[in-house]
Parts: C-alpha cells; sequence; structure tokens
C-alpha cells in the first residue's frame, strides 16, 4: 500500500530544478495508457527532437522563446514527454515551462485511462490540480477545502492522508498542522498513480520534444469569481455574458442620458452676463 505523505515530497523546497519550475511556471502531467507521441500529438505539438534531461528541455525552451523574440504574450512553449513504470502500467510524464496553462488535452487523453496534472502560474499565488478519469473531470482545485469537478470530495480521505488540513467532510481544519501544500500535492498525485517524481527522475529523463503552438482563445460565456482565503471561507459569485452586457447597457444609457438642471437656473455664460449688468 503507498502511504506517502507531504513529508516525502519535502525536497521541493531546496531543490533548485522545482525553484526554476516555480519562478517560470509549469504544468506536470502523468498520464496512463498513452504514449510519449500519443501524448505530444494530442497537444498539436511540432516535433522538436529529443532533450537529455530537464537541461536539455530548459535550452529548447530558451531557444524557442529566442525565437519568438520574448514575447511575453506568445503562449506556444516547448513540452517535454518521457515514459515511466507505474503500478498498473506505463505513464507517460509530461513537463512543460508553460505558465502554468495546463494540458488543454487532458480531458481526451484521460478516456479509458487516468489523467493528474498540478500546476503553478510563475510567482503568483495560483496553483492548481486537476484529475481526470475516463474522460471526466473528476476533482479539481486550488485550495483542498474548495473542490469542483464531477465527484469533488472523492478524495477527500487521500487529501486527509497526504498531509492537508481538512476535517473528515473535507473542510479546512484550522486546528490541524501546517504542511507544504505544493509537497501534498506532489504526494497525491503519486497516490493516484504510482509514479514518484523525483528530482532525478526529471533531471535524467530522455524528454521527446515538441513545439505547442498557442491555444486559440474560447468564446466567453461567463465571469466567476470563487475566493477563498486562508480560514476556508469561501466568496463565489457567478455572472453569465447577458448579464454582464445587460449591466454594459445599463451603464451606457445612464452616462449618455441628459443631465437635468433640478433647480431650473440659468446657465453659467447667463448668469456671469448678469452679474456684469448688476
Amino acid at each position: 500500500m503507498n502511504l506517502v505523505t507531504a513529508h516525502d515530497y519535502a525536497w521541493v523546497r531546496t531543490s533548485p530544478l522545482f525553484r526554476h519550475m516555480m519562478e517560470s511556471g509549469y504544468t506536470l502531467t502523468l498520464i496512463r495508457g498513452r504514449s510519449p507521441q500519443e501524448v505530444l500529438r494530442a497537444m498539436r505539438a511540432e516535433p522538436r527532437g529529443t532533450g537529455e534531461g530537464t537541461t536539455g528541455l530548459i535550452e529548447a525552451e530558451d531557444a524557442h522563446r529566442a525565437e519568438v523574440d520574448d514575447d511575453y504574450w506568445d503562449d506556444s512553449h516547448v513540452a517535454g514527454a518521457f515514459k515511466v513504470p507505474g503500478e498498473d502500467g506505463d505513464r507517460t510524464v509530461v513537463l512543460g515551462f508553460d505558465g502554468g496553462l495546463g494540458l488543454p488535452c487532458a480531458e481526451s487523453l484521460s478516456e479509458g485511462g487516468r489523467v493528474v496534472a498540478h500546476s503553478s502560474n510563475g510567482g503568483k499565488p495560483i496553483h492548481l490540480f486537476h484529475w481526470f478519469e475516463d474522460g471526466e473531470l473528476r476533482t479539481t482545485f486550488e485550495w483542498p477545502s474548495a473542490r469542483g469537478g464531477s465527484s469533488p470530495d472523492e478524495l477527500v480521505p487521500l487529501l486527509r492522508e497526504v498531509g492537508f488540513p481538512l476535517t473528515p467532510e473535507g473542510e479546512h481544519d484550522d486546528g490541524a498542522p501546517v504542511v507544504d501544500g505544493k509537497a501534498a500535492v506532489l504526494a497525491l498525485a503519486e497516490r493516484l498513480t504510482g509514479v514518484r517524481v523525483t528530482e532525478s527522475l526529471l533531471q535524467s529523463a530522455t524528454y521527446e520534444l515538441g513545439l505547442v503552438p498557442e491555444q486559440p482563445a474560447e468564446e466567453w460565456t461567463g465571469v466567476v469569481i470563487d475566493i477563498t482565503d486562508a480560514h476556508g471561507e469561501r466568496l463565489y459569485r457567478e455572472w453569465t455574458y447577458e448579464e454582464m452586457a445587460a449591466a454594459s447597457d445599463r451603464a451606457r444609457a445612464k452616462a449618455n442620458a441628459p443631465v437635468l438642471n433640478a433647480h431650473n437656473e440659468p446657465p453659467a455664460k447667463a448668469r456671469s452676463e448678469q452679474e456684469t449688468d448688476a
């Protein structure tokens, strides 16, 4: 039985590689039942050969950034994929310094299998976790006490076991010990995949490299504000596109409405003339 906890991933806070991942923004994905080549094709990645270890991956990414003149708005990036054995079959590990964009084809890649991913957006406090099973997003969260997906509570026992401060009901537990959230996420990923991610594993792998193009912008249908503070208090509000359009129309109509003079005073010019005559 796999009893890994956040303690087993304490190395992340002293790892130069992990520090680079956090500063650059990354997505690390583990996929069951798909080869590295299959995954890169699903990502529509242009083959870029192979890279030896994370050094080769970082060099390929740096070369690509130079090609696009380090355009901040260009979301294309180089991803690296390699195969590792898991508890119930091989897994493909995909690492990309993508600013935490995630794997857009994760849902389809999980059909008939499982995809587990975690990410950070590079220096900003957004760290996400996703678990897909057989084409369905089962559990996702930024804060473990505010979960989404089709079965958001299914992982609560595992979340507690790896060290997240949760009550048995899945609420934030103020009395639980403080835990390194990123270490706990890595432990959770191992519980779900059987793959122990280590600095050595990532540094020594031979990566199949692919240039992942920018993803087309999706037509948005609404805006959601979902904020949970450190005490587990949640603010959730959703506005549809129609509601926001109606509010914008009201504000525009109000701004364009004529201004009424409630005191029936003469215009400023007339007042000035009257004062001069006096």
